[in-house]
């Protein structure tokens, strides 16, 4: 069973985990202009307005996802990542559960995030998670897609 343990961004091991999510979009970014990296500040992520999450299993960390309040009752999920290494057992939707469930609890009413189409696995889960396709809500560069999850 993983373990969900809340850490700061500017943690080492928050910061190794970013570092190796950004390196590998930057490595499979599909456009030319590549991709933009911008790590996230402490304030964004501190409870109860967000939590940024490590997920461990058997001992090792795998990976890594935050949420933030963007307005009142609607949280962003940010830097969903699984290691290559934890990838196939379910662990991504795990983590996606867990952070949604944090959401819950500080009130929220729907969640949000964005990705880009290159990464058709997260698109997947997070349709078959209950999250739909919605107008851009923000100017990622990064982005392509939009998604949002109605928690009532």
């Amino acid at each position: 069973m993983p373990q969900f343990r809340p850490v700061s961004v500017t943690d080492v091991l928050a910061r190794e985990l970013l570092t190796e999510y950004f390196s590998y979009r930057a490595e499979s970014f599909p456009t030319p202009a590549g991709y933009v990296t911008t790590f996230p500040t402490a304030e964004q992520f501190e409870p109860p307005h967000g939590v940024f999450v490590v997920i461990e299993q058997s001992g090792n960390v795998v990976g890594c996802g935050g949420i933030r309040q963007l307005d009142p009752g609607v949280f962003e999920v940010k830097h969903l990542w699984v290691r290559p290494d934890g990838r196939g057992a379910g662990l991504g939707r795990q983590l996606l559960g867990e952070l949604e469930r944090r959401a819950r609890a500080w009130g929220a009413t729907a969640l949000v995030l964005d990705t880009n189409e290159s990464l058709a696995a997260a698109g997947g889960l997070y349709r078959s998670s209950g999250f739909a396709t919605v107008a851009p809500y923000n100017d990622n560069p990064n982005a392509t897609t939009w998604y949002r999850k109605e928690l009532r």
